[in-house]
């Protein structure tokens, strides 16, 4: 693409959109602003990366409408806009390859059962195993060594990667991905103490539903309800190697970073960010846009929508700060009253 085909590309997007340079160069590529090329395009987001703007040969810079770029303009061309972070998505998703996760069509070494019903266009890789009555959606593809048991429902235009995992059931949406070793309606983990000290297994009876415009990160794991649903709300993103136990529902478009666990029946609120490692106990709930920050442990409910939480056992932000400045200041705290602790007894010996 020329600089000014990029420039009208983002104009879908955003308005206004500023090109300060020349527009008839070619770009055959984005990179990274440290590395970046001749021909290449970059972004700078974060105002510690516009140092790199004196070193780097990309061609094109993405910048926000504030960054002043007048002393590099002579050899860079400059697109101003609103959003330098997304509009670089934007241009990323322009210039990626689309990656083939299964040959078109279905492949002989693919395992087929009765009454499996399929949209025009599905795409089934080497040694895949569909049980009976599933269901799959078009233009959705099912990469090798994938497993769905028998009444999983795939909706349309989705992308299962080898080696995923599907147990019965399972009901999921339209354009989801689902990456490699995930295990979506495992048995929940229910077990029933008894008075010699061993446990009866719970059956889990239930489903897992999964909607609409989900991404899955690989090995992560869905456990299936007891009874009812666990429920993956539409447009949630869960990173690689999360666990969500036995009847969670996690709300819309709510995030979830790296080996997260989060207990049965826990309800995220939409749009939540939840930092990696975080942890939750049991039947609790989180309102709408909670933030929770890596390694906290949540061990209550937040019903107050919007708020960030921190540490462990978590609270809000502002709070946890505060008592993490006091255990800093401990040691000076106890200094203190050592001293006056020795002044008190000797004017009581006095």
């Amino acid at each position: 693409m020329t600089i000014k085909e990029i420039q009208n590309y983002l104009g879908q997007f955003f308005d206004p959109v500023e090109l300060e340079g020349e527009g008839e160069g070619l770009i055959s590529a984005p990179a990274k602003i440290e590395s970046a090329q001749k021909g290449q395009v970059s972004f700078v987001a974060n105002e510690k990366y516009v140092k790199y703007l004196s070193t780097t040969a990309a061609s094109l810079v993405i910048v926000h409408h504030s960054v002043a770029v007048d002393e590099f303009s002579h050899t860079i061309s400059f697109i101003k806009v609103s959003d330098p972070y997304t509009a670089f998505v934007f241009i990323l998703k322009k210039f990626a390859t689309p990656r083939l996760v299964a040959a078109k069509g279905i492949a002989p070494t693919a395992v087929i059962g009765e009454g499996v019903t399929m949209g025009e266009g599905v795409s089934i890789g080497a040694c895949v195993v569909i049980g009976d009555r599933c269901s799959i959606g078009r233009n959705t593809v099912i990469g090798a060594h994938a497993v769905l048991l028998h009444d999983v429902s795939i909706g349309e235009d989705c992308v299962v990667f080898p080696s995923v995992t599907c147990y019965d059931g399972t009901i999921i949406g339209s354009r989801v991905v689902i990456h490699s070793g995930s295990v979506i309606g495992a048995d929940g983990f229910g077990f029933a103490p008894q008075r010699d000290g061993s446990y009866v297994k719970i059956p889990q009876m239930g489903i897992v539903e999964i909607g609409d415009d989900v991404e899955i990160g690989a090995n992560a794991t869905i456990d299936r309800a007891t009874m009812g649903s666990t429920v993956i709300g539409r447009g949630a993103k869960i990173d690689n190697l999360v666990q969500i136990a036995h009847n969670c529902r996690i709300g819309e478009d709510t995030v979830i970073a790296a080996q997260a666990g989060i207990s049965g029946s826990v309800t995220l609120g939409r749009q939540c960010v939840i930092g990696g490692q975080a942890g939750f106990a049991g039947h609790l709930e989180l309102a709408d846009r909670i933030q929770v920050a890596a390694q906290a442990g949540i061990s209550k409910s937040f019903l107050q929508p919007g708020i960030a939480l921190r540490g462990y056992p978590a609270q809000p932000m502002r709070d946890q700060l505060k008592h993490e400045a006091m255990l800093r200041n401990l040691g000076a705290m106890k200094t203190k009253l050592d001293h006056l602790e020795r002044e008190m007894k000797e004017l009581a010996r006095r």
